[in-house]
């Protein structure tokens, strides 16, 4: 995996192989039982023991590094600037294409990092919330665009994060159902000074343009000490959201409730027709346009394959 740039000579990323990476793990812990593990994988995706000792206990060594040295680093500037700051969480970001299993590995950092000693709080976060509701969308002829930069409500989404980020509390968000594919009208989540926030979602490494007058232009990863971009190959993520359409189709589309509920009845060859059209015409475009131009940003980038299972760890140099 070469993150560079055609021309580029200089690689900001340490290429670990699996089993160079899974060597980091050192005398970590493992806190997490088999079931507490299965219990953390979604429908379509693939999490055993192994892939929690060989990537995710690393990873969360390595994390544990980083907010130390945060941590520290932020109460040396408070003393140097003889100033009372509030508590300042730490926020992980978690970014990737449709079907990638960003969700998955959400849940097991935040399984893992709460299992730390002293046990921090780690809320989790997902940037669904934040789309605009179905009827806004259909408005403004944004529906076939949905999870595109512009289908979010971004101002929301900042100034969430810059309250979180400012310790205020509580901070709210609000809450979106993968049943009905909208806004759950009237509920919120709470978050209340987390010692860590991850904040997972397609778009979360995304930039702005450049204001020509000098202003500041925030962007959602600004609020973010680390980030972990979840890559494999388009036909590999394609699969993939192809079966997980299909797994779908035989359970939660059966619903009645389900935004999704017409497509229940599809013959496989149907079902997977399907699949493919909404990939190519959303989720492919979303990758190429606006989710895979911003793998070079994250800090930490894991490369799966067809198997799901973690191939190699791109580390960006300090």
């Amino acid at each position: 995996m070469d993150i560079r740039a055609a021309e580029q000579q200089y690689n900001p990323y340490r290429i670990f192989s699996r089993e160079q990476w899974a060597r980091l793990r050192d005398d970590t812990p493992m806190t997490l039982e088999a079931d507490e593990i299965a219990a953390l994988r979604s429908m379509h995706d693939r999490l055993d023991l192994k892939e929690v000792e060989e990537i995710y206990l690393p990873l969360s060594r390595l994390l544990s590094i980083y907010v130390d040295a945060m941590q520290r680093l932020y109460y040396a500037q408070r003393r140097f600037l003889r100033i009372r700051d509030r508590k300042v969480p730490y926020i992980i970001g978690v970014a990737g294409s449709v079907a990638a299993g960003k969700s998955t590995t959400a849940r097991v950092l935040q399984a893992l990092l709460a299992r730390w000693s002293p046990r921090p709080k780690v809320d989790l976060i997902t940037t669904d919330g934040f789309l605009f509701p179905n009827a806004v969308l259909e408005r403004q002829g944004l529906m076939q665009k949905k999870g595109f930069p512009e289908s979010y409500d971004l101002p929301l989404l900042l100034s969430f994060l810059s309250d979180v980020k400012a310790g205020r509390r509580p901070v709210r968000a609000p809450v979106y159902s993968h049943l009905t594919y909208d806004i759950i009208p009237n509920e919120e989540i709470e978050i209340d000074q987390p010692d860590i926030l991850i904040v997972e979602g397609v778009n979360v490494l995304q930039t702005g343009r450049l204001p020509r007058d000098g202003k500041a232009v925030p962007v959602v990863s600004d609020f973010f000490d680390f980030s972990v971009y979840i890559d494999a190959e388009e036909s590999v993520l394609r699969d993939w959201y192809v079966r997980r359409f299909l797994a779908l189709r035989d359970t939660a589309f059966l619903d009645p409730r389900s935004y999704f509920n017409r497509y229940a009845l599809l013959s496989d060859e149907e079902a997977t027709a399907t699949a493919i059209a909404i990939w190519e015409r959303t989720n492919l475009a979303n990758l190429e346009d606006n989710i895979l131009p911003t793998r070079p940003r994250a800090t930490l980038i894991m490369k799966k394959g067809a198997d799901h299972v973690v191939e190699t760890v791109a580390l960006r140099r300090l």
